[in-house]
């Protein structure tokens, strides 16, 4: 229920042009796919285009306004019911047939194939071998690499950077997105050691999915979570090369420094510390 409302209730600006493009797109297929002449296209579009339709739900609606949302939630089923807001009058018209259609795929396509997948996954082990990856789902996977620098067009990408980097292109880019840093870093920059290390990269074989994992060195002590990868290893989904695609950490030398001199969280970097244990 909290992050439902931290979404519904977000202050964040909202633009109508996008919205508009995204609602048009969203109609349109719908309409491809079962057909002008559907029956529930037809409630949908109420006659229009879906490029009109969603013109003019988007700029009548007044879900744009937080204070609008709010006093709709307020309300509960009774709100939401009679409510005469175009996009809720959609929602209402659509709900009953998205639901069954919803409950209708969980029945014949997902519960099929959550109750077959480990069966699936077990035979494509037995025919594929070592030429596919074992099923990693509720299993541990253990990748192995290097901490290595790469080129870039003739340029040597450094292994690893530091603090005082992310304040140097701040600087450079008079703090302007996308290398804008939270007020908190900004004032903390004279009390954080800028030498120490902030990300790294490594030929570790990572995927969607692997955000979070601990990078452990061969000592066995942690120093770092995977968060990302370089542009060149989105093709590791498919292929795996050490050449430029590269796995990004952050450093657990970073999570210290500023767990103490940023965000003033003295036990927790002291929990986490190897000192600790």
């Amino acid at each position: 229920m909290d992050s439902l409302e931290l979404t519904l209730f977000s202050p964040a600006p909202i633009y109508p042009q996008l919205e508009k493009v995204m609602l048009s797109d969203s109609l349109t297929f719908f309409a491809s796919q079962l057909g002008a002449e559907h029956p529930l296209v037809r409630m949908a579009l109420a006659g229009r285009s879906p490029q009109d339709r969603a013109a003019d739900l988007i700029s009548t609606t007044k879900l744009k306004d937080v204070d609008f949302r709010r006093e709709v939630a307020k309300g509960g089923t009774a709100a939401i019911r009679g409510s005469v807001d175009p996009l809720i009058e959609l929602a209402r018209m659509v709900d009953p047939y998205a639901r069954a259609v919803r409950r209708k795929f969980e029945d014949l396509v997902q519960g099929v194939e959550r109750e077959a997948y480990a069966n699936i996954a077990r035979t494509r082990f037995a025919v594929y071998g070592a030429q596919t990856y074992p099923d990693a789902t509720f299993t541990l996977r253990l990748a192995f690499g290097l901490v290595k620098g790469y080129a870039e067009e003739d340029q040597k990408i450094p292994f690893q950077t530091v603090i005082a980097g992310a304040f140097e292109r701040f600087d450079s880019h008079q703090g302007r997105d996308p290398y804008r840093l939270p007020r908190s870093w900004v004032e903390a920059r004279d009390r954080l050691d800028l030498s120490t290390p902030f990300n790294f990269v490594s030929t570790a074989d990572i995927i969607g999915g692997n955000s979070g994992s601990p990078v452990i060195n061969r000592a066995g002590k942690l120093v770092g979570l995977i968060f990302d990868g370089n542009i060149h290893s989105l093709v590791l989904d498919i292929y795996y090369t050490e050449e430029k695609a590269r796995a990004i950490s952050v450093s657990s030398q970073a999570i210290l420094e500023s767990l103490r001199k940023v965000y003033g969280a003295q036990a927790l970097a002291a929990e986490l510390s190897p000192q600790a244990n």
